[in-house]
């Protein structure tokens, strides 16, 4: 079985990440997902942005959450694009998508629009934070979270688990056949990444991973 392809803020390889242009670009390529970063602007809104500033990815400078949502949709984000709000991202592609947030505050409002939008269906969220995977849990009951991790110890698995996880999202080049089976065998999830190589994607292919997250078009992957 192949694992299923998230595509990495959209297609960041090759488009402007976290913009409705990498995102539109990643479902016309045939990606099963798209993965994007979820921050809180000044006034409260979900903006679609990876990092806490927005210093690397567009021509302003300062925090995201000293900036409206006005404020940054103002900025250029590459190409001409706009920072998205994530209700627009929701809008502008149909494919499933996995939202990452970086705290309960972030956790409170996906969960107003989920709930909102009877989208329990459509995304999971996903965290490096356990606490932040536990608060969107109690505020929408019924969604599907992943516990991400680049570093970790021989408690990843019972991590998931105690978080209400049903998923790990794993640094591809650590992931070990051992810990895969734990984590089949605690009924998780298993995604590798980043996959951006034919050669990565036969490592998620014979690690058995049931997604693979990446930069690139599948068909750069031999898909």
């Amino acid at each position: 079985m192949r694992p299923l392809i998230i595509g990495h803020r959209g297609l960041m390889g090759v488009e402007p990440e976290n913009t409705l242009r990498s995102f539109v670009r990643a479902e016309r390529a045939g990606v099963d997902a798209v993965e994007l970063d979820l921050h809180l602007s000044k006034d409260g809104v979900l903006v679609v942005m990876h990092d806490a500033d927005v210093d690397r990815t567009t021509d302003g400078t300062g925090p995201v959450a000293e900036k409206t949502a006005a404020e940054l949709r103002a900025l250029d984000a590459g190409c001409g694009e706009r920072v998205p709000l994530f209700e627009e991202v929701l809008d502008a592609v149909r494919v499933p998508v996995q939202a990452e947030i970086k705290d309960a505050a972030a956790a409170r409002a996906l969960a107003a629009v989920l709930l909102r939008r009877d989208l329990l269906g459509r995304v999971e969220v996903s965290s490096f934070h356990d606490e932040a995977l536990t608060a969107i849990a109690a505020l929408a009951p019924g969604v599907r979270t992943v516990l991400i991790a680049e570093r970790w110890g021989p408690g990843i698995v019972d991590r998931a688990l105690a978080a209400g996880a049903c998923g790990l999202a794993l640094g591809l080049r650590r992931i070990t056949l051992e810990v895969a089976e734990q984590a089949r065998a605690a009924d998780l999830r298993v995604i590798g990444w980043v996959v951006n190589t034919p050669q990565h994607v036969r490592l998620a292919e014979a690690l058995s991973l049931d997604a693979a997250t990446t930069d690139h078009p599948p068909s750069a992957l031999g898909r």
